[in-house]
């Protein structure tokens, strides 16, 4: 469970790298642009997926908070 979640939250981060090597590429701005908003729409997902994801494991019991530690 934890493994799906970092692999997901290692997805977020590749599709905002990708946005970026879109951004700062040399080529027509508009065939950029469409590029780099694909890849922000995929981040968003992929972003909107792990919390939904998140939600559901703690829902059924896949995974549990633990808090803080107070230090006691």
């Amino acid at each position: 469970m934890k493994t799906v979640m970092v692999l997901m939250l290692v997805a977020v981060l590749g599709a905002l790298a990708g946005a970026g090597v879109f951004m700062l590429r040399k080529g027509r701005p508009e065939d950029r642009r469409g590029q780099m908003a694909r890849a922000l729409a995929l981040r968003v997902g992929l972003s909107v997926a792990l919390f939904l994801f998140v939600l559901l494991g703690w829902y059924m019991g896949w995974i549990r908070p633990t808090g803080l530690p107070t230090g006691h």
